[in-house]
């Protein structure tokens, strides 16, 4: 009787500790009835695999009559469902919900099961379990870039797109890419739909290639988590263009070159002018004075003192004395002359390029041939007037050009006709 009791009492400890069944005790210390209380799923699945095409039915019992109570399943992928009343479980893994991006392999998806007294609301369970889908169909990953295979651009240009990815079974986890010449992209580029930006700088071209272009290609090599790769490839063409900028800032470079060079040029005009103004007033001096000599001399041998008359001779010897002492005082060098014009049509020459040839607005396509011009004509008009002399003085150009364009200069060098 003892080890009765003993028994009973133990069975009683470990029901009770378990909290899963009701003991009632007669008098005698035996066993009446045994009552499965706590409610629970008898057959919990926490992990269910399925292959493509193949069809799930499972059925999950419970510990109590199922007709009082209700199943329900929370955050199912699509096509997954369960019986309310018998909580029968099925789903049947159709490839078009793979193919249409609903559902992807190799993803675990976490689904909430539930099961709820219709009378008690506050007997229920609520757990979960695990459904992953596979294929043995392998449906490789792409690249795709968001450019077609073939680009053409000129120096100066950006050139811009997307790596986009079309995922198969095994997704792109890594995008690197190389190429034939030095290209490194403005932006990152380490995964899908990361963007591939690089500048085409003006001297990628360089004085050998052939037909002013060159061909740069692009490789973009993606990689999965098996080490599978696919690569895409892009060829891009470079065209030679000018570098506008630079071009422009050359041109205001020259021009200044050449403005001041005809300011310069202005101011030995000046000097030369001048000394031939100078020259032309001392020689008409000595022609004035040979002539009044000449004139005196005439004068005085017809008057009637013997005196007078001695004058008279005398004075015309006078008048052919001044002539040797007029060309050793004030030569008359014609080289001035013509240098004082050739400076003159030089002047001329460059402010009429300079006009003609400014250029129109920030990306004039005549640049390099206006440039050419200016360049060439300045150095052929240096080349020309090498030995004039210029002058060390404070240039203003303001006074050169009120004394370049006065009309009495004007005059003197103004074409005549015959």
């Amino acid at each position: 009787m003892g080890i009765k009791n003993v028994t009973v009492a133990g069975l009683f400890f470990l029901f009770c500790i378990a909290g899963q069944a009701q003991i009632i005790l007669d008098s005698t210390h035996k066993v009446v009835n045994y009552a499965d209380s706590a409610l629970r799923i008898r057959n919990i699945n926490p992990y269910f695999t399925l292959h493509v095409d193949s069809t799930l039915r499972y059925a999950f019992e419970i510990n109590k009559d199922q007709s009082q109570y209700y199943w329900y399943l929370k955050n199912s992928p699509v096509g997954l469902k369960i019986n309310k009343d018998n909580g029968l479980l099925t789903f049947k893994a159709e490839k078009s919900y793979f193919l249409s991006g609903k559902l992807k392999y190799d993803f675990e998806y976490k689904v909430n099961i539930g099961i709820q007294n219709l009378n008690t609301p506050a007997e229920r369970i609520d757990t979960s379990f695990i459904l992953l889908f596979y294929s043995t169909e392998i449906i490789p990953s792409k690249i795709k870039p968001t450019v077609t295979k073939t680009l053409y651009i000129d120096e100066g240009d950006t050139i811009s797109f997307k790596l986009q990815c079309d995922n198969g079974s095994f997704p792109i986890e890594e995008i690197t890419y190389f190429s034939n010449y030095q290209a490194k992209s403005l932006t990152p580029v380490n995964k899908c739909n990361d963007d591939y930006t690089w500048y085409a700088p003006f001297d990628f071209i360089k004085e050998g290639d052939k037909d002013r272009q060159k061909m740069l290609e692009l490789f973009f090599v993606g990689t999965n988590k098996f080490s599978n790769r696919d690569t895409a490839i892009i060829q891009v063409y470079v065209r030679e263009n000018i570098n506008y900028p630079q071009r422009v800032m050359e041109f205001e470079k020259l021009r200044k070159d050449v403005m001041d060079y005809i300011v310069q040029l202005k101011s030995s005009f000046r000097i030369i002018d001048k000394k031939l103004k100078r020259t032309k007033k001392t020689r008409t001096g000595f022609d004035l004075g040979s002539a009044a000599t000449g004139l005196g001399g005439t004068v005085f041998s017809s008057m009637s003192t013997p005196d007078q008359k001695t004058v008279g001779k005398i004075l015309p010897s006078v008048g052919v004395a001044l002539v040797p002492v007029k060309e050793a005082t004030a030569p008359n060098i014609s080289s001035d002359q013509n240098m004082a014009s050739l400076i003159r049509n030089s002047i001329k020459r460059l402010e009429y390029l300079i006009a003609d040839n400014t250029i129109v607005g920030e990306r004039d396509p005549e640049i390099l041939i206006k440039t050419k011009k200016l360049k060439d004509e300045l150095k052929q008009m240096q080349i020309q007037l090498i030995d004039v002399p210029i002058a060390e003085e404070n240039l203003n150009s303001k006074e050169l050009d009120e004394y370049f364009n006065n009309p009495k200069v004007n005059k003197k060098y103004k074409v005549k006709k015959k």
